[in-house]
């Protein structure tokens, strides 16, 4: 029990210092710290492919990861190399799609999983909490398709 209590203050303090739920209070931060797990990725470790069902996404704590898509020749081209804070793999947890991409990390990472199921679980359990999650991740959906939108406005001739 004291193992799973330490666990849980190592989730939320991880939580307390990133960007994505900055926005609640601490109270809330460590109960939805109970649906979120750590785990830790080697370099060049493929996290999910390209085309897998969605059932888990992350949110970097520490490290870099490879965001990289299938072009038409089937050659995998980067996307984006993305570090702390920053979230892999949410569209398909939320939308329940298959994965757009495909993420390796690109050195060790130390990664926050909230899987689908959890998801679920926080929003029948606390369903207030979870509500403040999912507009948290749409936000950081949103800024990074605000991005995308900017870089294709810049390479267009």
């Amino acid at each position: 029990m004291l193992e799973q209590s330490a666990m849980l203050d190592e989730i939320r303090d991880m939580l307390l210092n990133s960007t994505l739920l900055n926005t609640l209070p601490p109270a809330e931060i460590l109960s939805a710290a109970r649906y979120f797990s750590i785990n830790h990725v080697e370099a060049e470790e493929v996290i999910f492919n390209e085309g897998d069902m969605g059932t888990f996404m992350c949110l970097i704590i520490d490290g870099n990861v490879s965001v990289q898509k299938l072009n038409q020749e089937d050659e995998n081209v980067e996307l984006a190399k993305l570090g702390k804070d920053r979230t892999i793999g949410e569209m398909a947890v939320l939308d329940g799609e298959r994965r757009s991409a495909t993420c390796i990390a690109a050195s060790d990472c130390t990664v926050l999983i909230l899987s689908k199921d959890g998801l679920e679980k926080m929003m029948l359990e606390t369903p207030r909490i979870a509500a403040k999650v999912i507009r948290a991740i749409a936000i950081s959906l949103s800024r990074r398709l605000r991005m995308a939108d900017g870089k294709l406005v810049d390479h267009q001739i």
